[in-house]
């Protein structure tokens, strides 16, 4: 029987970049076209399509490879219960070059230890990104998103949609916005009418 190393990537924001996990789980011997990577998600948030799409790829006998624990999990009941449904399939786990051994009691506390860091490392995070936008609020200096629209731009979207003209889509074209956009543009400019 063949076994294959299934790789997993994942980074929290948008401005991240996966090729430094990338090259590590190829030099950890995973084909590139066998990694799967998810952009712009958190280890807490589980809906995370390219984890579940690299669990559905693992078969008995594969390796699922992580560059660290932290990449698969940020909390640690959600990596022992990750790690635990790989175990009764037969699929190893490894972070980085070592292979976790479930079976093996060192090896299992060596894991839970990992994983008790990285969900304080992530409560640590969210903890001072909490107080750092209390100061920012306080300070004056956070007040949301920039709205896409100038307000002449609000005017102008509410005056064609009022003639009647225009659909929601030659809106969005026009103001080159989403639809979504239009839609929250007309609700508020129908709140201030």
């Amino acid at each position: 029987m063949t076994t294959t190393r299934i790789g997993y990537a994942r980074c929290s924001t948008d401005k991240q970049d996966l090729t430094a996990q990338r090259e590590a789980l190829i030099a950890l011997g995973v084909e590139p076209e066998r990694i799967y990577t998810d952009h712009g998600l958190t280890g807490r948030t589980r809906a995370r399509p390219g984890l579940d799409q690299a669990l559905a790829a693992v078969r008995e006998g594969d390796t699922l490879v992580v560059t660290k624990l932290d990449r698969l999990a940020r909390s640690a009941p959600d990596a022992r219960t990750i790690a635990d449904g790989l175990a009764e399939r037969g699929v190893r786990l490894a972070l980085g070059a070592t292979v976790y051994d479930p079976a093996d009691p060192m090896g299992k506390m060596f894991f839970n230890i990992l994983a008790t860091f990285a969900e304080f490392e992530s409560d640590l995070i969210r903890t001072r990104t909490r107080e750092g936008m209390k100061i920012a609020r306080a300070k004056g200096k956070l007040r949301g998103k920039k709205p896409k629209l100038s307000e002449k731009q609000h005017r102008e979207l509410r005056r064609m949609y009022d003639t009647g003209d225009y659909s929601i889509s030659d809106l969005a074209d026009v103001f080159a916005v989403s639809r979504p956009t239009i839609y929250r543009t007309l609700q508020r400019t129908e709140s201030a009418k």
